[in-house]
């Protein structure tokens, strides 16, 4: 009792049920395509090796500078002493290195605002040029830049402010050029040495050196003050060494290694400069002011000892008593404390607020020395007015005198400072290039064997994952089609096919005469025991070989098998019934002239296109001429008349059908036999596109008795993924 089969509406679809990817398939699937995956690797490491050769050098220099501690120059006057705080950290000094003011100085003494850019072969010109390669013959005259050809520039001034503004310089040999503007246009002819000064665009240029043959260009890019600040500013970078060291290094990067050491003992200089000129900054004002007051003083002084003189006249020069003496030394002696703490207050008060410490501390000294004053004033009423006035304007000399001597010494103190002010900055190192920083050649290649690697394995991962075609006989069954037969890929042919670039080889044989011990061949033989019961219940000796698709190895499975059973001792003849693109006879190393076609459209008997093979009991039938309509062909009645021929004379006939996904000619002709098998691809063939086959004959009143796989390898995805494969080969020692 046979159990009935579902019909293809009836059956569930497989991936419904397995939807889960399996890792190990998909591992396995990384296995099978070991070779494809170290492939991509080495290519993208060779990349990543071009690239890091071509790419142009990076280099650092760097330097050391010292930040010191600051000390003031009035006594007391330093809030973090008087507070106890610590010493302000480096970050100040950082943001004054960094600054527009320190910068802008750089740009203006190294030229960092003229940049001179010689023009050389695309992707492998600065290579060349970095080689020392000198200029080949054939490109004389040709305008890129070859080693040993400079251009330098003494002087570029324009008008731009804020663009920038690019030029082409283009040497007309003889020590003479042509200016030339980005869109190729020139503006003027000039000589090196000699100043070339334009009106539209407003500018002046100085070539100092020219040395390069005619045609030979340069592009010249003048970048205005704030761009060149802003490329400095990222190529810059400032970091403190230790904590609390005052110590910075300061780093440069960049493809020109003179420039970088220029630049940088440029950014020191400039940052030890300014930071004298600010150390003294005090000292000057400090001076300033003592110089705004010393006229006045010495001209109060000139006035007081007017006055004493007049009045020495007028009294007949009368003498100070000793109390009087004593009193005028004391009063001088006040006034001039008062003076000098009034100078003190004066600098004081352009740094601090009356509530700092330092400052109420000046202010109760002052107010205790007025009292003093008071004190002694009060005493001096006592004495005849005389002496009274006596005092009074010798006081006034004297006081404006000490005054004026006191102002004379700090001016000179001030410019001993001044003179002597060294900063709190010093440079320990001056700049020195460390080496090449980038491009990281071990790195890049590292990187890009990694991107390889991992893009082979995502590409072979999604089609793994995405690819769903047949790989086990247990995948056919689950869609309820029995599997007659699982053939494995023939290692001649595949070697065959893979010299010819993976195109079929003209003329090429039955792989069953050539190689009977081939493992494909002995699965044929099995398949010829399968076939033997499965026609048992058919109404005749008919057979048709189907597919889904083309390529998938209908042909060599139907004359393989023919020669199979003809070797067993049956009359078996291959009907090759794809009149579009059949090749039965290529197998048989014959042409496809006198063949089905022409059986069909009366040009020939039947018995006419039969052909006898090198094989016995094995006959054939070639495809014939390309007809215009195959299908109508084969509704004819003179085909049924043919297979009715055909089945009386042989004891099999194998009919080789076109793709019934392509056209309905397999429809057709499976119809009128009564055995139908469809020979599915090992990986190409999915179960969705089978199901759609088989739906397509039973549409046709065809039905399918089981499948035969074909082109079965034996790979790592299948071996750990969800089936195996067994097969073994049992040869004869």
């Amino acid at each position: 009792m046979t159990q009935a089969r579902k019909t293809p509406a009836d059956r569930r679809d497989p991936a419904q049920d397995n939807d889960e990817i399996d890792i190990g398939f998909l591992l396995g699937s990384l296995w099978d395509h070991k070779y494809f995956i170290v492939a991509m690797a080495v290519i993208f490491a060779v990349v990543g090796l071009v690239y890091a050769t071509l790419s142009t050098p990076i280099y650092r220099a760097d330097a050391l500078v010292q930040v010191e501690k600051k000390s003031g120059t009035i006594p007391g006057a330093d809030m973090a002493q008087v507070l106890g705080n610590r010493e302000p950290s480096t970050n100040t000094e950082v943001e004054i290195l960094q600054s527009r003011l320190i910068l802008g100085q750089v740009v203006n003494q190294t030229d960092l605002d003229l940049q001179i850019v010689p023009n050389t072969w695309p992707v492998i010109g600065d290579w060349l040029l970095r080689r020392g390669t000198q200029r080949p013959g054939f490109a004389e005259g040709s305008p890129t830049v070859w080693s040993g050809e400079t251009l330098r520039i003494r002087e570029l001034v324009t008008s731009h402010d804020s663009n920038t503004l690019e030029l082409t310089i283009r040497s007309e040999g003889v020590g003479s050029y042509t200016l030339l503007d980005a869109e190729g246009n020139e503006l003027g002819r000039g000589l090196i040495n000699q100043r070339l000064a334009l009106e539209n665009p407003w500018l002046e240029l100085v070539v100092s050196e020219l040395n390069a043959p005619a045609g030979a260009t340069f592009t010249v890019i003048k970048r205005s003050q704030l761009a060149a600040i802003r490329n400095l500013q990222g190529r810059l970078s400032i970091l403190p060494r230790g904590r609390d060291t005052g110590i910075l290094q300061l780093n440069i990067s960049g493809p020109d290694k003179s420039e970088l050491v220029q630049s940088l003992n440029a950014t020191t200089n400039v940052f030890l400069t300014q930071n004298i000129a600010r150390q003294a900054a005090e000292a000057d004002k400090s001076l300033e002011f003592l110089e705004e007051q010393a006229p006045q003083v010495r001209a109060q002084l000139n006035e007081a000892e007017n006055r004493l003189n007049e009045y020495r006249l007028q009294s007949d020069s009368i003498d100070l008593s000793f109390e009087t003496q004593n009193a005028l030394n004391g009063l001088v002696s006040i006034e001039a404390s008062l003076n000098e703490l009034q100078l003190q207050e004066a600098e004081l008060a352009r740094r601090f607020t009356p509530n700092h410490p330092v400052y109420r501390s000046l202010l109760e000294k002052k107010e205790q020395l007025l009292r003093e004053k008071a004190r002694l004033e009060e005493r001096t009423d006592n004495l005849p007015e005389t002496q009274q006035q006596i005092l009074r304007l010798s006081r006034d000399v004297q006081v404006t005198q000490e005054i004026y001597v006191q102002l004379l010494n700090r001016m000179q103190e001030l410019r001993l400072a001044r003179a002597g002010t060294v900063g709190n900055v010093r440079i320990l190192d001056d700049a020195v290039v460390q080496g090449q920083v980038a491009p990281k050649r071990n790195l890049i290649i590292a990187v890009a064997s990694m991107s390889g690697l991992l893009l082979a394995m995502v590409i072979v991962l999604l089609r793994s994952a995405f690819n769903r075609g047949i790989v086990s006989p247990e995948q056919l069954e689950e869609i309820d089609l029995p599997v007659y037969a699982t053939v494995p890929l023939s290692e001649e042919e595949s070697s065959r096919n893979a010299k010819k670039g993976g195109k079929r080889k003209s003329k090429q044989g039955l792989l069953a005469v050539r190689n009977p011990a081939d493992l494909s061949i002995e699965a044929i033989r099995g398949l010829r025991t399968s076939l033997h019961f499965a026609m048992m219940d058919g109404s005749d000796n008919l057979l048709v070989v189907t597919g889904p698709s083309p390529g998938i190895g209908k042909s060599f499975i139907s004359a393989n098998l023919a020669a199979v059973c003809a070797q067993a001792g049956q009359t078996v003849v291959v009907v090759d019934a794809d009149m579009r693109k059949g090749h039965v006879h290529d197998t048989f190393k014959q042409d496809s002239q006198n063949g089905l076609s022409d059986v069909l459209a009366g040009k020939l008997e039947f018995d006419q296109a039969v052909r006898q093979s090198e094989v016995e009991g094995l006959s054939w039938v070639s495809r014939g001429s390309a007809p215009p309509n195959p299908s109508e062909l084969l509704m004819n009645a003179r085909f049924t008349a043919f297979l009715f021929y055909l089945s009386e004379n042989f004891d099999l006939v194998i009919i080789d059908t076109p793709p019934i996904l392509a056209v309905t000619d397999a429809a057709i002709i499976g119809k009128q036999c009564s055995t139908a098998l469809m020979v599915v691809r090992f990986g190409q063939n999915t179960a969705k596109e089978i199901q759609i086959a088989e739906n397509r004959l039973a549409t046709g009143g065809v039905t399918l008795k089981g499948t035969i796989l074909n082109a079965m390898e034996k790979k790592a995805a299948t071996s750990y993924g969800y089936y195996g494969y067994y097969n073994y080969s049992y040869k004869s020692e």
